[in-house]
């Protein structure tokens, strides 16, 4: 396999299955490298910026933790903190960073803004999430996965909610590359575009994956291995979409009754945050305006035996050091 040094990690449409199996090895042994309190300084010295036009917990601290335990210095641009596409043009914007910095991660809007960065800078640059792709949290959940399972082909994924956006793009792209069944669980007005299904139909060919999209969930979640959600409004849509988005989506929470249909077997995992109960200023307005006390997942999912949501959030810090350990450093 060819060197991933100089590399920009944007979308795994981009990246090989042994490109994906090599980030989930290496991520494997950093973490039990840092478990094992042994130093893995790969990036000496280097900096990286992190652009963050769409706030976040876990992709923020995994980033920069990461960046630390590698040896770097990393800078935090806040929705604030930058001008990025305001004042500033994202190609010049990117021009200047790259010659400040080794790398250059852009959490934000649309996929286009994170490729003209890559197209300018002349240094590595990681999509930590736009509106079509999240490819740093899909690695986390292979990673997860695998250790859970001991395995990924064949593994069986059903996605349930709003399949059309970063989340169901990008694991309908990981399944394919990787050899899972994936199953989209939605309405059919909320399958991912057709191009995009199309291009993982072709991977899956080469793969033994599976692609699916069913309406019903009793028969879409039958022997899954893994039943993921997602929030139903995404970050930056506007409020109004709630009501349509509950109406359409209701039959789609993961409860109890679909965690037992799937078997003991099945795993539940979420990219945070959920909304499972009450205890959020969101929570709160969504119970008084609709009567719910959870939307996408209820507690007792949540909270329960088979949520693996947290093994899988701390897997973020681990699968983002190898990314930027392969395209920056010496791994």
């Amino acid at each position: 396999m060819a060197s991933l040094h100089g590399r920009s990690f944007l979308t795994l449409l981009d990246y090989t299955p042994e490109e994906i199996g090599y980030l989930l090895d290496l991520a494997a042994d950093l973490k039990a490298r840092k478990k094992a309190h042994i130093p893995h300084r790969l990036c000496e010295g280097k900096s990286v910026a992190l652009i963050f036009e769409k706030t976040s917990t876990r992709t923020r601290c995994a980033f920069e933790v990461a960046a630390a335990d590698l040896g770097m210095h990393s800078t935090y641009l806040s929705p604030s903190g930058s001008q990025i596409g305001k004042k500033e043009s994202i190609a010049d914007t990117a021009r200047v960073l790259g010659r400040m910095y080794d790398g250059i991660e852009y959490r934000g809007f649309a996929q286009s803004i994170v490729d003209e960065l890559a197209r300018y800078a002349g240094v590595p640059v990681w999509n930590g999430l736009t509106n079509e792709f999240h490819p740093t949290q899909v690695l986390a959940d292979l990673l997860t996965i695998r250790e859970h399972f001991g395995s990924l082909q064949g593994r069986k994924l059903v996605y349930m909610g709003d399949a059309r956006y970063n989340m169901g793009n990008s694991l309908m792209v990981v399944c394919a590359k990787m050899g899972l069944h994936f199953v989209a669980c939605a309405p059919a007005a909320y399958f991912p575009d057709s191009a995009l299904v199309q291009a993982c139909q072709s991977f899956a060919l080469q793969t033994g994956a599976r692609i699916e999209f069913m309406e019903d969930p009793i028969q879409a979640t039958r022997r899954a291995d893994v039943i993921y959600t997602d929030v139903w409004v995404s970050m930056g849509e506007p409020d109004d979409v709630w009501q349509e988005r509950i109406q359409a989506l209701s039959p789609y929470q993961v409860t109890a009754k679909i965690m037992e249909n799937a078997g003991p077997q099945c795993r539940f995992m979420h990219c945070l945050p959920a909304f499972h109960d009450t205890k959020t200023t969101i929570g709160q307005e969504i119970h008084k305006k609709f009567g719910l006390t959870a939307m996408e997942v209820t507690d007792e999912v949540f909270e329960g035996p088979q949520s693996i949501v947290f093994d899988e959030a701390e897997n973020r810090m681990h699968t983002i050091k190898a990314i930027m350990a392969a395209t920056l450093g010496d791994a």
